[in-house]
């Protein structure tokens, strides 16, 4: 019987701010097709190297502590290694790749924790948004934001658009107060929920989270 089946999902959500959790909780209940209840983890992250730090605490607060399916966790790539389907290959692991490193961060953390709370393990599911959050937030709108043209532009040496380029083009100013951030970024994630495939072909990096969260229905 896979988690949920007779009940809502129960997940926690891990991302870099409150304004990146605010637009995945909308991302993953239209991946899901449902409603699911918000589970509030021990530890808050702000920032890549804070999420990195406290996930296999989280992890095991999770196992242990609550009744949480699975736990959610979204980080921006910023200029590090991209995530592709080559680092899919079983066994396969990129030391610069994030979503890499918060994998296998998740998988030491809860590989040998006994079964707890009636479920074996909690789930995870885990996005990586290149370069940055605002990135998907613009999909569909500009033309020229899209992981591939970030790739290439990369490849040949350039930078086809800044992290803070991306904020002004998403929020009108690239130092948005949280009330006016949350709000763009819901807006855009609830465009996303009405259709998500544009998102999930121009940004693989969603995809697979929500390759993840399909995944979870095998257990």
């Amino acid at each position: 019987m896979s988690p949920g089946q007779h009940r809502p999902l129960r997940l926690a959500l891990l991302g870099e701010s409150l304004v990146d959790e605010s637009a995945l909780a909308i991302l993953v209940e239209a991946v899901l097709g449902a409603p699911f209840v918000r589970v509030q983890p021990n530890l808050r992250a702000r920032g890549w190297p804070s999420v990195l730090q406290i996930l296999p605490a989280i992890a095991r607060h999770l196992h242990f502590n609550t009744d949480a399916d699975g736990l959610v966790v979204l980080v921006d790539a910023d200029d590090t290694e991209v995530h592709t389907d080559a680092h899919e290959a079983p066994g396969y692991f990129h030391p610069r790749c994030r979503m890499c490193q918060l994998r296998a961060s998740f998988r030491r953390a809860t590989k040998t924790l006994p079964p707890a709370r009636g479920r074996a393990r909690v789930l995870r599911a885990i996005g990586l948004a290149v370069p940055a959050a605002e990135a998907w937030y613009l999909c569909g709108l500009d033309e020229q934001v899209g992981e591939a043209a970030w790739l290439a532009a990369r490849e040949a040496g350039r930078t086809p658009y800044t992290r803070r380029e991306l904020k002004a083009r998403v929020y009108g100013t690239d130092r948005p107060n949280l009330p006016q951030a949350i709000a763009h970024a819901t807006t855009a994630a609830r465009r996303h929920a009405r259709d998500l495939r544009r998102l999930e072909y121009d940004f693989p990096g969603f995809r697979h989270l929500a390759d993840d969260l399909r995944n979870w229905s095998r257990f």
